[in-house]
């Protein structure tokens, strides 16, 4: 498993902000369209960890990104501290466009699972979250992605890392890392979080397997 790309470099300010003696606080979870069910990883994270709490759009399903960015909004502005988002994919091209638009400060994102808004496989009842913005986000971001994603392919990842200058995780064949992919509670994944949020994401490339 190997994190590379070029991370924000204000990445160097997570620790002081999100940890509190040795327990990260105020993560919220963006599931994508559908939201996440009971076979989820978010799912499971949220009912297990006090400090996480579900965005809430009006609809998961038929997925407006006007409506999605409020509620977006709506959960950061309820955050007593800039809040750390957890977004699996179509939420990951929500954070992109939200971060753009919305001058509300959080501490930083770990995407996973990005989709290819022009791929056959992208649901068209989420075509308004296409081209999401090119530029740099700013907050430090984390994507994760698996080589064999039905929706989004290592090489999309890896551009979008180099445009949102995010690290990038690379776990190798999870599918779409969502309830499908057996994935139970994803030690892995909770381990990469605490990593991120404790700022040992570096920009450099290095090797997490030890």
């Amino acid at each position: 498993m190997i994190i590379h790309s070029d991370a924000n470099e204000n990445a160097s300010f997570l620790p002081a902000r999100l940890i509190r003696g040795k327990r990260m606080k105020d993560i919220i979870i963006l599931p994508g369209i559908g939201g996440s069910g009971d076979a989820h990883w978010q799912t499971r994270w949220e009912i297990s960890s006090p400090e996480m709490r579900r965005f809430q759009p009006s609809d998961w399903d038929r997925p407006d990104l006007t409506d999605w960015m409020s509620a977006l909004d709506r959960a950061v502005g309820a955050s007593a501290t800039p809040p750390l988002l957890v977004a699996h994919s179509l939420a990951c091209l929500l954070v992109a466009h939200w971060q753009q638009l919305s001058s509300l400060a959080v501490a930083g994102a770990v995407l996973v699972a990005v989709p290819v808004p022009q791929s056959a496989s992208f649901p068209k009842e989420a075509a308004g979250f296409g081209n999401p913005p090119s530029q740099e986000m700013r907050f430090p971001t984390l994507i994760v992605a698996s080589a064999n994603d039905p929706f989004g392919t290592l090489e999309h990842a890896r551009a979008r890392a180099d445009l949102w200058g995010s690290g990038l995780v690379e776990i190798g064949a999870f599918g779409h890392i969502n309830g499908q992919s057996g994935l139970e509670e994803w030690t892995q994944g909770k381990a990469l979080l605490t990593a991120f949020a404790a700022g040992l994401a570096k920009p450099d490339r290095c090797d997490l397997a030890e």
